[in-house]
């Protein structure tokens, strides 16, 4: 036994002698990802750092609940790697039932023979049902016409539930298997993410504009010169909109209605949401192009009481030198004034490693969708 082990071991049954619960888990896999506990007692949040696990060694993990934790009457919980993308399975590959537990003190050991990684293994029968609402939807503001789809839960037909609603931009490097950057899978990871009671959500994606993408994600005057942003958002707002609260059964309330993007679909988001909050409540804002408007103001903001709006807020560390330092300069800027900030919550994902690519937003997708839409969901996984 090596000194790490005895520190540890040492650690432990302090633990057991001060009636503290330590839970020691063992692992056949492991990797440089930190686990967490998701469990009853902090609503299934997959990665809640209050609940991270400290490494023993190699496959060995411990966590011990403080002394005055307040123990729901039975622990249910799961191991995850940061997210239901990368949550416990079984040797064979399936889903794990709730781990359970009625200790409040001693050591309760716990075993993950292996872990889901890169979205495998999936359920093709949990798939979403990939809809094609139109190959020329008309945008009468834009004097264009565009392919939307929608991405319907996979038990859609056989239900009468009514969803929440995210509209995305970039259709084509959703969920395309052929898009010449990659795509996020998202049809793949909605698929994993339904097991956990977090992927019955409808997705409505609209293409972009090809070569006039910029033009038409522009808002305002920029660095890129005059854009027709604004029009796309109207267009958005109070045509598409409309349309599909009418032919699907959507939630349509601003508490269960999101838009997001990437790059300049993330700016062109972060105005939808911000000129439209009556209509929006929830925005997923990924690697936006904040240097196109670096002096981006909020003065809007003063015209109207602010609303109960969640924004979760992603950048990588490797995308360009100023990436970061936008990101946390516009938070700062919109959480500026005490109304925004008891109203607004921005949940801001820094990932050093990541660049500007599908790769790292599709891994952020599960992550933000659990935070928007179901953070506050009770009852078992």
């Amino acid at each position: 036994m090596d000194s790490e082990e005895k520190t540890e071991t040492v650690e432990i049954n302090s633990s057991k002698n001060n009636q503290e619960l330590t839970i020691l888990l063992r692992t056949d896999e492991d990797d440089h990802r930190p686990v967490y506990l998701s469990g009853n007692f902090n609503n299934w949040e997959t990665q809640d750092r209050r609940f991270m696990l400290h490494r023993i060694k190699e496959g060995e993990y411990q966590y011990t609940f403080p002394a005055n934790f307040d123990f729901p009457d039975t622990l249910a919980y799961k191991f995850t790697k940061g997210d239901w993308s990368e949550v416990e399975i079984d040797r064979y590959g399936n889903k794990t039932s709730n781990r359970l537990c009625i200790k409040r003190s001693g050591i309760q050991e716990e075993h993950v023979p292996k872990w889901r990684k890169n979205w495998l293994p999936y359920r093709p029968s949990q798939l979403p049902q990939v809809h094609l609402i139109s190959e020329e939807f008309e945008i009468p503001q834009l004097n264009k016409k565009r392919k939307i789809w929608a991405l319907l839960p996979y038990d859609y037909e056989t239900s009468e539930e009514h969803y929440p609603v995210l509209y995305l931009q970039d259709a084509q490097n959703l969920f395309n298997e052929n898009a010449p950057f990659g795509n996020w899978q998202i049809d793949k990871k909605l698929a994993v993410m339904s097991d956990y009671g977090i992927g019955k959500i409808i997705i409505i994606a609209i293409e972009h504009a090809e070569k006039e993408r910029l033009l038409e994600y522009n808002v305002g005057k920029t660095l890129l010169g005059e854009g027709q942003g604004k029009k796309y958002i109207r267009f958005v707002t109070d045509t598409l909109k409309p349309f599909i609260d009418k032919n699907f059964r959507t939630k349509p309330e601003r508490e269960f209605t999101g838009i997001g993007g990437s790059s300049m679909g993330g700016l062109v988001s972060i105005f939808s949401g911000l000129m439209y909050p009556e209509v929006y409540g929830k925005l997923m804002i990924f690697s936006p192009s904040l240097w196109v408007i670096p002096k981006i103001k909020f003065s809007f903001l003063d015209i109207f009481a602010p609303m109960e709006t969640k924004i979760y807020l992603y950048a990588g560390g490797d995308e360009s030198e100023t990436m970061i330092k936008h990101v946390k300069k516009f938070k700062k800027r919109l959480l500026k004034k005490e109304p925004v900030k008891e109203k607004i919550k921005v949940n801001l994902s820094i990932n050093m490693e990541g660049k500007h690519s599908e790769t790292y937003w599709s891994d952020e997708f599960p992550k933000a969708i659990e935070w928007l839409f179901f953070s506050d969901r009770e009852g078992t996984i």
